[in-house]
């Protein structure tokens, strides 16, 4: 019997109060399997542009790639459509569901460009409908039918650069809403035995806990790493103090700064798209109200302010040791300006290329006992208190200080960053994918 290939891409079925679209697509692993489709891959979850003002709770859109018996088609598609209609809170005003069929063995290149600006900026449903019609997909879209684009940019995301993978198991429905349920010390004993290839399992400057949400999803836990091998181990180490319903081994973008896009010049930076940019500290770091670190930078043609927030921890601490003249890559995604504001980059991770001269201009020392000299007065010269020595016709001397901070990587503590970029651990650790990879067994339960 011939087999088909499709691309099933799901996004927006969530809403704040409930839902999660990765339990949409755990679900129809289950339910897929009993028609006997084969799985080319683990589910994918795409992380898209974490900074668009109309993003869901994650901004993660989900595409499963099966082969199937093409006598099944109808029943499949049926399948995952109503699950989508059973899972969705569509009673939210903001949840706006989408579903995208693609029956191609290859990715048309088209697509993945597609994807691509779906994750690092700013792209638009009618781009999506359009590329579906040139293409012969189809899409199923549920009120505005937002989810359409998430749908087809998880398609063509095919995950051939950079990547990681994430175990997430999930609560029973009768535990959804209460405090997750985890035995704390496993934890610890789980990213101890899998470090470095798990991470962000703990916040080391808080102890926090970070595999577990703290949002009425249904997720329990989810552990991320770099082979589903290592997250696997992991959650056999991790005791849950609760049912597990299912868990599920997702490859994913998450934890490689895939979103960053370099800008060349700071006239460049638009608002709502992640960047990398360089430019030269323009005056020293200010502490505003709630003790957030503020400071712009500049290059030839333009200035643009950066904002370290409280939470951000270490990244905050490095910010406010620069100082002007400071050479820097930033990192992070571009705010809108406002009446408030101006335009400004919350920062996800600073690179320090080159530091500046830290001077201060001090009294100098007495050349008879090297004592530091007092001033006696405006233009009345200086005098020693020791040895009562007095000098006129000099002045203060140049200083140099040494900086406390040197040419590094800053990174936003764990607590604190975005599922997309990529911690300090990961560095080194980054793969490619040349073709297509053998699952493991047991990737999923049921």
């Amino acid at each position: 019997m011939t087999m088909q290939t499709m691309h099933i891409g799901l996004d927006d079925t969530d809403s704040p109060r409930k839902g999660c679209t990765t339990y949409v697509a755990a679900l129809l692993v289950e339910r897929l399997q009993r028609l006997k489709v084969r799985f080319i891959d683990y589910p994918n979850l795409i992380r898209l542009n974490p900074n668009v003002p109309w993003k869901t709770r994650g901004n993660g859109a989900l595409c499963l790639r099966i082969q199937y018996n093409e006598n099944c088609k109808h029943e499949l598609k049926d399948i995952v459509i109503e699950a989508v209609e059973e899972q969705a809170d569509l009673e939210c005003k903001d949840t706006d569901s989408g579903i995208v069929f693609l029956e191609r063995e290859k990715i048309p290149e088209e697509i993945s460009v597609f994807s691509k600006r779906a994750i690092t900026g700013i792209v638009n449903l009618k781009e999506a409908l359009k590329l579906l019609k040139m293409f012969e997909g189809e899409a199923v879209g549920f009120k505005k039918g937002r989810g359409i684009i998430g749908g087809l940019a998880a398609i063509g995301e095919t995950l051939q650069g950079d990547h990681t993978f994430e175990i997430l198991a999930y609560r029973s429905p009768e535990n959804r809403g209460s405090i997750r349920k985890i035995e704390e010390a496993s934890i610890i004993k789980m990213n101890e035995a899998t470090s470095p290839y798990t991470f962000s399992n703990i916040d080391k400057e808080t102890g926090r806990v970070l595999i577990a949400p703290r949002g009425p999803d249904p997720i329990l836990l989810g552990i991320r790493g770099e082979e589903p091998e290592s997250v696997k181990k992991a959650f056999k180490i991790v005791q849950p103090l609760e049912t597990v319903e299912r868990w599920v081994i997702f490859r994913t973008n998450q934890g490689t700064d895939a979103h960053l896009k370099r800008v060349r010049q700071l006239k460049d930076v638009a608002p709502n798209n992640p960047i990398i940019v360089t430019g030269t500290v323009a005056a020293n770091p200010k502490i505003v109200p709630r003790r957030h670190v503020i400071f712009p930078i500049k290059d030839e043609n333009a200035q643009i302010d950066c904002a370290a927030y409280e939470p951000t921890g270490t990244l905050r601490k490095a910010a406010r040791k620069l100082i002007s003249g400071d050479h820097v890559e930033i990192y992070g995604g571009v705010q809108e300006s406002s009446k408030r504001h101006p335009l400004t980059v919350n920062l996800e991770k600073i690179r320090v290329l080159k530091t500046a001269r830290k001077i201060v201009y001090r009294n100098p020392f007495c050349p008879d006992c090297g004592k530091r000299l007092k001033s006696m007065g405006k233009n009345k010269g200086l005098r020693c208190k020791r040895c009562r020595s007095r000098y006129t016709g000099i002045g203060k001397v140049e200083v140099e200080l040494k900086r406390e901070i040197r040419k590094d990587l800053y990174i936003t503590s764990p607590r604190s960053q975005r599922h997309l970029t990529k911690p300090s651990g990961r560095y080194g650790l980054e793969k490619h994918r040349t073709g297509s990879d053998k699952l493991i067994s047991n990737w999923h339960h049921p």
